[in-house]
């Protein structure tokens, strides 16, 4: 699990970095890796900068895992759910820096986080599910109708409809972009040292606050949904 999200911590800040090789796909280890990499970054008491491999973020969930056993599905998809929970709640700030595509699972990863950079490019973002013929979880739908403006919400997880990064920043998949991929680490470790000092208490107290209802509602969603075998 270690070579697929690398972690380095400095100067307050760490950064997870994920890297299958391939495009990132969120398999049970790539899930549990994450999952590790954040308890290390809580433990540290870190600003979170969560980016990913050259051209791609992730492009979602392994789509091989829905023609597999129905537990694994559901363990996989509840692992899925509680990371977009754990970064949409986590006590510290954490910026995504998009280093490409972003779909589906990966859109939903994106969206939990409190600052979101991309790269311009012929990268694609959105909720695709509809279009492989899927029906996006509760908790994906919640986050994506916390983060994205009310019409974008509204097409983008209605039409699988895929957007460029200019369009993605205006439907609200994305904060800001910059013009050059080697930009973007920079651009992300900039916001990430200025998020630093924030009173992190004040922050976690606020976060808890301003998202109550969305918290609430994606962890409703994963437990009516996929229901817990342990």
């Amino acid at each position: 699990m270690a070579d697929l999200v690398d972690y380095r911590f400095d100067n307050g800040i760490a950064t997870l970095t994920m890297d299958d090789g391939k495009v990132n796909v969120m398999t049970e280890p790539m899930l549990a890796a994450l999952r590790s990499a954040l308890d290390r970054a809580e433990a540290d008491a870190a600003v979170v900068v969560l980016t990913g491999r050259p051209g791609v973020f992730s492009a979602g969930y392994d789509l091989a895992i829905f023609e597999g056993d129905p537990e694994a599905i559901t363990r996989t998809l509840r692992a899925g759910g509680d990371l977009v929970h754990r970064i949409l709640g986590f006590p510290h700030p954490v910026v995504v820096a998009c280093t490409g595509h972003a779909i589906a699972q990966g859109a939903f990863l994106m969206l939990a986080a409190d600052l979101r950079i991309g790269v311009e490019g012929g990268f694609k973002f959105g909720l695709n599910e509809v279009a492989i013929g899927l029906t996006i979880p509760h908790y994906g739908v919640e986050v994506a109708r916390h983060k994205l403006t009310a019409p974008g919400f509204d097409r983008a997880t209605l039409t699988g409809s895929l957007y460029g990064p200019r369009d993605a920043v205006r439907l609200g998949f994305l904060d800001d972009l910059v013009p050059d991929p080697a930009e973007l680490a920079p651009r992300a470790q900039l916001e990430a040292a200025r998020l630093t000092g924030l009173v992190m208490a004040a922050h976690q107290g606020t976060k808890q606050r301003v998202r109550a209802a969305v918290l609430a509602a994606v962890r409703s969603g994963i437990d009516t949904e996929f229901p817990s075998t342990t």
